[in-house]
C-alpha cells in the first residue's frame, strides 16, 4: 500500500510590535517595525528550527515590514539564503479610522472580533469584517496548497490572519475562532494532505521565549485598548 506523507506548514505571527506610543497615539501599522523584544522574538524562533534541523524550501510573509524583519532574522539564525515571497492578499485584518469610533463602542471595536467564534459582519476597528478576511485568506491557503513544488514551507504571518488559517484547518469551514491565542513570535505547525480536508494541526502559539506564557493572562488586543485610551483620556 502506498502512502503519501502530508507536507509541513509552520506558522509564524510577526515579533512584537509598538501600535502605540506612551501617549497612546497610533503608529502607521502599514510601517510600524519590530522593536527590541519583536527581534528578540523571531530569533529564538529562529534558533528553535535550527536546532531542530528545519529547512525551509519557500518562506512566505505579507509584505508588511514587520513580517519581513521577522522572517529575516529566522533565516540568519537557519542559515538559509532564501528569497522572501510578499503575498499582500495575506495582510493582516485591516481597521478603519480609530477617531470615528465612538469611545463607547471602543472595546467593542478593538475586541469584539477576537472573542468566541466571531460572525462574519463582525468588524475591526470599524474596518474590515471578518467575512471579507476569510475571501481573501482562503482562496490563498487553496493556492498554496495546490502548489505541489513544496514539501516544507514557513508563513510568517499576522495574529488575525493565522487565526483564519488555524480555524479554516481546524473546522474545514467558513469560520473563525477568534479566541485563538497568538502570541507575537509564535510558532504553529500544520500538516496538509491532498484532499481539501486532510489538516492535521499539531503545535499552536509556541512561544520560544516564554513556554508557559504565565507572564499575561490578557490578549493582545485587550492590551493595544488600554494603551490607545489614554489618548483619549477614558
Amino acid at each position: 500500500m502506498s502512502f503519501n506523507p502530508r507536507r509541513r506548514v509552520y506558522l509564524m505571527r510577526h515579533g512584537s510590535v509598538t501600535y502605540f506610543d506612551a501617549a497612546g497615539k497610533p503608529v502607521l501599522p502599514e510601517m510600524v517595525p519590530l522593536n527590541e523584544q519583536g527581534r528578540m522574538q523571531a530569533s529564538a524562533a529562529g534558533r528553535v528550527f535550527a536546532d531542530h534541523g528545519v529547512r525551509f524550501d519557500r518562506v512566505i510573509v505579507s509584505g508588511l515590514p514587520r513580517t519581513v524583519e521577522t522572517a529575516a532574522r529566522v533565516l540568519a539564525e537557519t542559515g538559509q539564503p532564501i528569497a522572501l515571497e510578499e503575498w499582500p492578499d495575506l495582510v493582516e485584518i485591516r481597521g478603519g479610522k480609530l477617531a470615528a469610533i465612538p469611545d463607547a463602542e471602543l472595546k467593542e471595536a478593538f475586541t469584539g472580533a477576537f472573542e468566541g467564534i466571531a460572525p462574519e459582519h463582525k468588524r475591526f476597528l470599524g474596518g474590515e469584517s471578518i467575512g471579507e478576511l476569510m475571501d481573501r485568506i482562503h482562496p490563498a491557503v487553496d493556492r498554496l496548497r495546490a502548489d505541489a513544488e513544496w514539501d516544507t514551507v514557513l508563513l510568517v504571518l499576522h495574529g488575525g490572519v493565522n487565526r483564519a488559517i488555524l480555524s479554516y484547518a481546524l473546522s474545514g469551514q467558513r469560520l473563525f475562532m477568534g479566541n485563538i491565542a497568538q502570541t507575537a513570535g509564535c510558532i504553529n505547525v500544520l500538516d496538509v494532505g491532498q484532499h481539501p480536508a486532510d489538516w492535521v494541526v499539531r503545535v499552536v502559539n509556541y512561544s520560544p521565549p516564554s513556554l508557559l506564557q504565565a507572564e499575561s493572562r490578557g490578549t493582545t488586543m485587550e492590551a493595544l485598548f488600554h494603551q490607545y485610551r489614554r489618548s483619549r483620556g477614558i
